[in-house]
């Protein structure tokens, strides 16, 4: 939307390597790379900006200090702005209308006050629940819909909410942008509808043709709700127990006239939900909250991690010849998600399973789209390092809990596809792992490469 009005996007990011700009007309956007807890990287921040916005949230990354990690973001973006011309910035918040607030709307309302300033103009838009693939919120709604026939769910599920489609917070945003009007003021964003929890779940499954019962029972603790939220879904257990406090809290918008200033027809729920999978089967999503970082090994960005090493390292490399190159390409290229692993997926679907008992990220992130991949996305329970079909090679890197660090590589090469694994072992669990699952690496990998390249 910026981008057709003739705006010029500088866009802040941890790691550019992680951010497609092919896309993106380069006259008209910027990358810049800095880390918002990191105060002096904001210097790149530039001076001559009119307006910023800021729409970080942090909760998917703890569960008991993502309040302090929020503060200090807020606190060194306010102080870097100071000494630039911005004239507004937009901060896009939580509904914050109950008496009894979670940690995560408590957060959300304290980031809203120290952004405040003096030297420039703030607007608050506070939505909830956002339905639109690349929201946390969706994606566990179609998550459990779609896998669970069945529901015996907590009784939170009974609280009311105000769900708003991704087009119409886009809408606000930009409408807001400049926009003396909405200077030094906050407003509640929603749709034109309050439901409960259930409602969203049911009509979800109406759109999808779907039948479904779902069943509240009032003994299920945040505790076991948040174990229920993260082994169903795809969220992470930090994420799962920040969402469930939250849950409990209604979030209800206050009345305002902001969307017929701004012109904007509110878009029903189960519309909404249908836009977004429209663009779901277009292959139009632009990113998905499963990308986020959830490796500490990332935090050095994906670049430290695309030289695979090899002293002190196992490996399983095997090779098969091609008699047709491009078809290998396409299967390596949709490897993952719906497509599976090609051979025993069972095997797959067990690991995920086992690392999700211990914190991990399982196997149900499942992959962004099922023929794009991209430098950054999340594939199960690997991330994408290196990504390019003219290269014909594609490396991945296990975000899975193991006792090491591992990779997954297909490259084509002379009319041979080379596929290998390698681990790095931590101490001597690592070593005991890697030959406890080498029986399995036998028959998985060779497997897995035969069906690649069969014709």
């Amino acid at each position: 939307m910026l981008l057709e009005e003739g705006h010029e996007v500088i866009c802040a990011v941890r790691d550019k390597n992680r951010f497609d700009v092919s896309n993106f007309p380069h006259e008209q956007v910027r990358i810049i790379e800095l880390d918002f807890l990191e105060r002096q990287s904001l210097e790149s921040i530039p001076e001559d900006i009119d307006a910023a916005y800021y729409l970080i949230h942090s909760m998917s990354g703890s569960i008991d200090d993502f309040e302090t990690l929020e503060e200090l973001s807020a606190r060194n973006f306010k102080d870097r702005l100071g000494h630039t011309r911005v004239k507004q910035v937009i901060y896009l918040s939580g509904i914050a209308n109950d008496t009894q607030l979670s940690k995560h709307l408590s957060s959300r309302k304290n980031v809203e006050n120290i952004l405040g300033s003096e030297s420039y103009h703030l607007t608050t838009l506070r939505a909830g629940i956002i339905v639109g693939s690349g929201s946390a919120s969706f994606e566990i709604i179609r998550d459990l819909v779609e896998k669970l026939p069945i529901m015996i769910a907590p009784r939170w599920l009974e609280t009311r909410s105000q769900p708003i489609a991704i087009r119409n917070v886009l809408e606000y945003l930009k409408g807001v942008l400049l926009n003396e009007q909405t200077f030094d003021q906050s407003f509640d964003i929603g749709g034109p509808e309050i439901l409960t929890y259930k409602e969203l779940l049911l009509n979800f499954a109406k759109v999808r043709k779907l039948r479904r019962i779902v069943l509240t029972i009032p003994i299920m603790t945040p505790k076991l709700s948040s174990y229920w939220l993260y082994f169903v879904t795809s969220t992470s257990y930090k994420l799962a127990v920040n969402l469930v406090n939250s849950m409990k809290v209604e979030v209800v918008c206050q009345e305002n006239d902001l969307h017929d200033q701004l012109h904007i027809e509110r878009i029903p729920y189960e519309e909404a939900v249908q836009m977004a999978f429209d663009k779901i089967v277009h292959q139009e999503v632009l990113s998905s909250w499963t990308d986020a970082q959830s490796s500490g090994a990332l935090a050095k960005g994906i670049s430290s991690l695309v030289e695979v090493p090899s002293f002190g390292c196992f490996k399983d490399m095997r090779t098969k010849v091609l008699t047709d190159e491009s078809r290998a390409l396409e299967r390596v290229w949709a490897i993952g998600g719906q497509t599976g692993w090609y051979y025993a997926n069972w095997l797959w679907v067990i690991r995920g399973f086992l690392d999700k008992l211990v914190g991990g990220v399982g196997l149900r992130r499942g992959r962004k789209s099922p023929a794009q991949i991209s430098a950054g996305d999340s594939l199960d329970f690997w991330r994408v390092l290196y990504a390019d079909k003219t290269d014909k090679r594609l490396l991945l890197y296990a975000e899975m809990k193991l006792p090491g660090e591992a990779w997954l590589e297909f490259h084509i090469k002379d009319k041979t596809l080379y596929q290998t694994a390698t681990f790095r072992p931590l101490g001597l669990w690592g070593r005991i792992y890697w030959y406890s699952v080498l029986p399995f690496h036998a028959f998985i990998f060779e497997g897995m490469i035969k069906k690649i390249v069969e014709e």
